[in-house]
This record gives structure tokens, sequence and C-alpha cells, in this order.
């Protein structure tokens, strides 16, 4: 098996895998943070990176009738979520390619240019 590829989007404060502390976005991406997931409270991102994909599904959710995909870390595989892919009501259609990450599955935490830093000023 070949080496895994991760990126990183930069930012002050980061959301983490809670599982492996891998970086899958920042605090600039975050769209909402009033959802809700399977362990309670989830945020809406914009923009999500080092994740796999499962196969699309078609589910009945609060909002409507959504076509998804779960989420997992591509580091360690636990699953964080789901991406919507397709939205049957126009209301709803926001939120397609946008990404959900429940908020017990992640760690936020500062990002490595704030620890650097540490606040000081360098004028």
């Amino acid at each position: 098996m070949g080496r895994i590829f991760l990126s990183h989007l930069g930012g002050s404060r980061l959301f983490l895998c809670a599982n492996c502390e891998t970086p899958l976005t920042n605090r600039t991406e975050l769209i909402s943070t009033r959802f809700t997931g399977a362990t309670g409270r989830a945020f809406l991102f914009n923009r999500v990176v080092n994740l796999c994909f499962s196969e699309v599904q078609d589910r009945v959710m609060l909002t409507g009738r959504h076509m998804v995909r779960d989420v997992s870390c591509k580091n360690c595989e636990a699953k964080l979520g789901w991406v919507y892919e397709f939205a049957t009501e126009e209301s709803q259609r926001y939120k397609e390619g946008r990404v959900i990450l429940e908020r017990a599955l992640v760690t936020e935490a500062e990002s490595f240019e704030d620890k650097v830093s540490g606040g000081e000023n360098n004028n």
C-alpha cells in the first residue's frame, strides 16, 4: 500500500479528526453550526479535505430527501459525517457539495502558525 497524501487548508482555527488529529478544515470554511447528526450537534462546511467517501445513498432527513455520501477520515477511516450530493427541494440546494462534520467526531484547535507566534507582537 502506498503513502497517504494529506492536504492542509491552513487558517487560524482548525477542525481535526478527533480520532487521529488529521486536519480537515478551518473556521473560515464554516457555514453553519445549526445542524444535527447521529451523535448530536453538527457543523456545515464549504470545503473539507482528507476525506474518503462512501457510495451515494438516498436519505430522508428532517429537511427533506437528499442524496448523500458518508465521509470518513482519509488517515484513520473514522466516520465523521456526510456530504450532500443533491437536494430534492429547491430551498435545500445550498447544501449541495457541502460537508457536515459531527461535533462529537472532530476537535477544534489552534493552527501551527498560532502556536509559533504565541500571540506576541512582532513589531
